[in-house]
């Protein structure tokens, strides 16, 4: 879990490093582009972005892995109880999935702001 924080930090030092270039670009005219370096903005900004959507695909399939790998391995011990393992798997890999198309909207939505 520690790799994926000092990651998901990373992510953040991009996209903050890149906040300056969100305010020029929004002081930018308004008939001119709306996003990245055709407005004026910095490429590193679409990069901070694009690492930040990398790194939820990354982190969402390591969780769902960890799961399926504990359920496997708890409905080998005990194959009595796998129905209800097999229902509170598909529940959190759903949680999972939700909070990753939320992460996913917010760092697509910033390279469209």
């Amino acid at each position: 879990m520690n790799k994926l924080a000092v990651l998901a930090a990373i992510c953040v030092a991009f996209v903050v490093g890149a906040a300056p270039a969100v305010v020029e670009a929004a002081d930018a005219p308004a008939g001119g582009a709306a996003s990245g370096a055709a407005a004026g903005g910095s490429p590193l900004f679409d990069l901070g972005a694009a690492f930040s959507c990398g790194l939820i695909i990354i982190g969402a399939a390591y969780g769902i892995g960890k799961i399926g790998s504990a359920a496997v391995e708890s409905m080998a011990r005990q194959p009595e109880v796998a129905g209800s393992i097999n229902t509170a798997m598909i529940v959190a890999a759903a949680l999972i999935e939700g909070a990753t198309f939320f992460a996913l909207i917010v760092c697509l939505v910033t390279l469209f702001i």
